[in-house]
């Protein structure tokens, strides 16, 4: 199978099966600080804070920043009567993801600005709802938030970044994200100063919580770190998030403005009264869910405010109001220089908007011919007017703003759109930037890779590697039944990676109903250490790619249990495993079939692939009985798992390539499921589906040549 074009793509992992890959850092979940029904705690930033205090010199510090604020507060207060200016917060949403879900929209962060504005501007209709006996409380704390359009060296953006990185996954240490943040975002690689940007790192693990910050102090005023961690699925109410989590980041900012948790800054909530230093905020425990009748420490608790942990926070008090203004008063702390005019001008937040940039993005790349293109429309910041062009594509010109577009012939097309605000213009295009697959080839197929002489000439597959470093290359240093085959230098990369060796579509829609289809490749691999736990995994599509189901997963010892400290190569026949996936069920027997074989690398040794083989075989019609019945027709026979659930699988060593039968019968010899398998020379791994079989005994029948070889085994 030959394509016309080279398809060959080193581009970052994200196909459309997998959320987001994550190793989530092992970080111990305090139960007691969560929220009802949720796995993660909601806030830590009491945590951050305590241990903080034990910083040389932060506590000393803290107490003058403190007492400055309620200086100022005071002030405010003697003088109730002054005109209160609204205070404009430029923010910068900072993404940081792996290509995961947590590589959240543009409209789910506006989302997330929109109910900031909203909470904070007293303009959520659900404060009229408030419990009797606060009705008339909830306050406007007349505090505005928008996006900043001007990065530190003056050039124009969105006012979100974003930076691929697996540190979204680790959450332990939120100094190394923001480093990968200010390392690697699109946009501009320095410092984002605290005190010019209220920074939000928007991460998949953020320390075990839905967020934190710290509270004002001189000790972080001008620094990056002085913002805002939080989850993507706490990040406004749309796309991952919802909203019973919207408001998780209306309470950090909070905390970001001075605020303590209602019952304190001192223990999570539940554990004893406490006070948060705001005169109209009743003493409380704090609550994890919506308990409006909660009078544990006398008076009823304010459960419903932004700063206790219920799923009906909608208030902030007057005195908490007052606090968090004053908070934006005191200059050691960075927050007055926010709102200064000379600072939102020089950060594009002071409304003077105009085209910056086109841009735009698809929803997919990667197409079969006849399928949509949904494009979106990323321009910035102001924005009236939109010219698109799609090489080969129906239609192949537009002027919506979000077009929808149809690309019927193989090929890579070229897109051009010219964004304009009335005035000025500008324009994006991108190369290459849709590729249609060809049509679907027959089987059987075979690949060995002794016919390339280079990478890129596997024009058939695509290459991905998640953290865009080693990735599946051609080598000549071993091969399975040749010199060729895939190598993926796994010794000495550090971290969690994942690569995908991805095919272009097959044909399977003329499989007889009658047969069955296979598909077989070979593995060499060793672990570089005894505790590595590595996986190989193999995902079957049958729409081109738009959906993918995960089919097998051969992991930790069942992927090798031979350890080689050394840069490691095959050198015999022996090294190299045969696995027969014999689970490509009928509902993927479709004209556009493709598959993709993972590895999830964690610090292990090199993996090579070789001989990948698709082809139909029908059920076999050699019920064995009969033959002549050997114990050993193969060696080393073992299957697992026994009981079996959805799949049996078959290990065994064969001294010679053969065609093999392996019929499952009941008890009284009906047959069930019956499949043909060219073994391999050497140790073989066969999968057989055992979804759907009613519990029970059954036998598995091995035939060959005149022999066959049974064995028991039970199903769940």
């Amino acid at each position: 199978m030959k394509i016309s074009m080279d398809k060959f793509r080193l581009t970052l992992f994200g196909m459309s099966l997998l959320t987001s890959f994550s190793y989530n850092a092992q970080v111990a979940i305090d139960k007691s600080n969560t929220r009802d029904g949720e796995e993660v705690e909601y806030c830590i930033t009491h945590k951050k804070m305590h241990a903080l205090q034990s910083t040389p010199g932060f506590a000393q510090q803290f107490a003058i920043d403190q007492s400055a604020m309620t200086q100022a507060e005071q002030q405010m207060q003697a003088n109730p009567n002054a005109t209160r200016q609204t205070y404009t917060i430029p923010v910068v949403f900072h993404v940081l993801h792996n290509n995961g879900n947590e590589n959240i929209s543009d409209a789910q962060i506006m989302d997330a600005l929109f109910i900031l504005n909203r909470d904070y501007s007293l303009q959520n209709a659900d404060a009229a709802l408030v419990h009797a006996e606060f009705q008339g409380l909830p306050a406007n704390a007349e505090i505005k938030f928008v996006m900043a359009t001007k990065a530190p060296n003056g050039n124009c953006f969105s006012g979100i970044t974003r930076t691929q990185n697996i540190l979204t996954s680790d959450g332990e240490d939120g100094g190394a994200q923001v480093n990968a943040i200010v390392n690697g975002n699109n946009v501009y690689n320095g410092q984002w100063a605290g005190n010019k940007y209220l920074n939000i790192f928007v991460v998949a693990h953020a320390g075990g919580a839905a967020g934190y910050t710290t509270l004002p102090s001189s000790w972080s005023a001008n620094s990056m770190r002085n913002g805002i961690w939080i989850l993507h699925n706490y990040t406004g109410s749309i796309g991952t998030g919802n909203v019973n989590t919207s408001r998780a980041l209306t309470h950090e900012v909070g905390h970001w403005l001075n605020l303590s948790h209602t019952w304190g800054g001192n223990n999570n909530p539940g554990v004893s009264c406490g006070d948060d230093n705001v005169a109209d905020t009743p003493v409380t425990k704090g609550v994890t869910s919506c308990l409006l009748n909660d009078m544990a420490c006398g008076p009823r608790g304010n459960v419903e405010n932004y700063m206790d942990y219920s799923y009906c926070s909608k208030m902030f008090t007057p005195g908490q109001v007052a606090r968090m203004r004053a908070a934006l008063q005191v200059s050691s702390t960075g927050r007055n220089n926010l709102w200064t005019s000379a600072n939102l001008v020089s950060v594009g937040a002071d409304g003077n908007l105009a085209l910056c940039s086109a841009a735009f993005t698809a929803n997919k790349t990667i197409i079969c011919a006849g399928e949509e293109v949904q494009f979106t429309d990323n321009s910035f910041n102001v924005v009236s007017g939109w010219n698109w062009s799609f090489a080969g594509g129906l239609p192949a010109t537009s002027s919506q703003q979000n077009p929808t577009v149809v690309f019927n012939t193989p090929g890579e097309y070229t897109i051009t759109l010219t964004a304009s605000d009335g005035s000025a213009s500008d324009v994006e295009t991108k190369t290459a930037y849709i590729t249609v697959l060809p049509e679907g080839v027959s089987i059987p197929y075979y690949e060995g890779f002794e016919s390339y002489t280079q990478t890129s000439q596997i024009s058939d597959y695509f290459i991905t590697s998640a953290a865009n470093n080693s990735k599946w290359e051609l080598t000549t240093t071993a091969g399975a039944s040749g010199t060729k085959s895939l190598k993926l230098a796994n010794f000495g990369q550090t971290g969690t990676d994942i690569d995908e060796f991805i095919s272009s579509p097959f044909d399977l829609s003329g499989i007889d109903a009658a047969t069955s289809v296979t598909l077989t490749f070979k593995y060499a691999y060793r672990k570089r250490v005894s505790t590595n736990n590595e996986s190989l995994k193999v995902f079957i599509t049958q729409n081109c790619g738009d959906s993918w189901e995960q089919r097998k997963t051969i992991s930790g010892n069942s992927l090798s249990s031979q350890v080689s400290s050394t840069n490691w190569t095959p050198a015999s026949a022996e090294d190299w495993t045969t696995v027969h996936m014999t689970n490509i069920s009928s509902q993927f027997w479709k004209d556009n079939f493709r598959y993709k074989i993972r590895f999830d690398g964690n610090g292990g040794n090199n993996i090579f692939l070789d001989d990948i083989n698709i082809y139909p075989g029908g059920p076999s019609d050699v019920i064995v009985l009969g033959i002549k019945e050997e114990a050993n027709l193969v060696e080393g026979l073992n299957i697992y798992p026994n009981p079996a659930e959805n799949e049996l699988n078959v290990s065994f060593n064969a001294g010679s390539a053969k065609e093999m039968d392996f019929v499952i019968t009941d008890l009284l010899g009906k047959t069930i499921q019956g499949q043909k398998i060219h073994a391999a020379s050497g140790a073989n791994l066969v999968m057989l589906s055992t979804e759907g079989m009613a519990s029970g005994m059954y036998l598995l029948q091995i035939g060959a040549d005149a022999s066959r070889q049974v064995i028991q085994f039970m199903v769940k």
